[in-house]
């Protein structure tokens, strides 16, 4: 079917290649907006996950300084800390990539107005 579409957007002019744009925008907006909308969610349990780490490694100090018999906790700190770094990582990462989709998503709006706007002009003028 696109195929058919991109065929039919070449051989029949130039309103048909608008108004197959349009509809290939039409059809990307959902996915971006889901896509946008996973990213925000995913960095919102990141941030939870940080916390969580946070809270443990803090936890887990305490605990060690608490014991009567010197345990050695200091790995497990160490190994919670290098998690809560790759977390962070992982978020700048996400956020980036959602800051990316922002910027997509305004494209696509702002082109689909400006291809409606050709289309209407285009059609008052046949008139």
């Amino acid at each position: 079917p696109a195929a058919a579409g991109a065929k039919m957007a070449a051989g029949s002019g130039p309103g048909a290649r608008e108004l197959f744009a349009e509809g290939l925008l039409q059809f990307l907006r959902p996915a971006v907006r889901q896509l946008d909308r996973h990213v925000h969610s995913v960095r919102e349990s990141q941030v939870e996950l940080r916390e969580h780490i946070d809270s443990l490694a803090t936890e887990l100090c305490r605990i060690n300084e608490d014991q009567k018999v010197a345990l050695d906790l200091d790995p497990y700190v160490k190994k919670l800390l290098n998690a809560r770094r790759r977390v962070v990582l992982v978020n700048n990462i996400l956020q980036n990539a959602q800051e990316r989709l922002r910027r997509l998503n305004h494209s696509v709006a702002k082109e689909t107005v400006r291809r409606r706007a050709m289309l209407e002009a285009g059609g008052y003028q046949a008139k």
